[in-house]
């Protein structure tokens, strides 16, 4: 029996379909499409089912949107809030943020523009993280944008995680920037032998948690 067939014959049927293995798939499919070319007709294929079948268990494409926002969002630790001081609660979400995304980077192009109603989860996340920011002492005013400028920080640095090593080279053009090429080269003689994204990361995650750590001081919660 040829590869084709015994990949065909491991395909599920509608009848074993499921909405869990649906946003599976759709993660998977997504990787290797892109965001352009991801389609339920192209989701129903990977499943090796007609698309017709996939709606006896998602609503349509939005409905799979949320969804994989959902599953992505699941691995996302929010734990360390109300048990652990703020600093270093935010921290830990925040790399768990990072990593959940870095895992899917299609999915940042994809999701983060859509509106997050209907992803049920991912919701809940957040109540969990804005709760965080209002026990941590910050004014309800200012929780939104703090959870924003957090996440515009960290879904750049998922990308950055799976960019080329070397993405800044300036290859022949690397005499006409002497500054910069010799910085590059003294950030690949660190002691560290994390990779530098996540140096990169660790580094304006540092930054900026001690900065808004420093403004919950003057910003006393009314």
């Amino acid at each position: 029996m040829s590869n084709t067939l015994q990949r065909k014959a491991g395909r599920p049927n509608k009848s074993v379909l499921s909405r869990e293995l649906i946003l599976a798939a759709a993660l998977d499919v997504l990787e290797r499409t892109g965001p352009e070319d991801f389609t339920m007709a192209a989701l129903a294929a990977d499943l090796g089912v007609k698309t017709p079948a996939l709606y006896h268990h998602v609503g349509g494409k939005k409905e799979v949107l949320a969804g994989m926002r959902e599953v992505i969002s699941d691995r996302i630790d929010t734990s360390a809030f109300g048990t652990r001081p703020w600093p270093e609660a935010v921290s830990r979400w925040a790399r768990s943020y990072r990593a959940a995304f870095a895992a899917h980077p299609y999915a940042i192009a994809l999701l983060a523009t859509l509106p997050v109603a209907g992803a049920h989860r991912t919701l809940t996340m957040y109540e969990a993280v804005a709760a965080g920011f209002r026990d941590g002492g910050w004014p309800e005013q200012l929780v939104v944008n703090n959870i924003v400028a957090l996440e515009n920080f960290i879904l750049g640095s998922a990308l950055d995680a799976v960019a080329p090593a070397d993405m800044l080279e300036p290859g022949d053009f690397a005499d006409k920037v002497p500054v910069f090429n010799a910085a590059l080269r003294a950030r690949g003689r660190t002691n560290s032998c994390a990779p530098a994204a996540d140096q990169a990361f660790e580094l304006g995650l540092e930054a900026i948690v001690a900065g808004m750590d420093a403004r919950r001081s003057v910003h006393p919660r009314a």
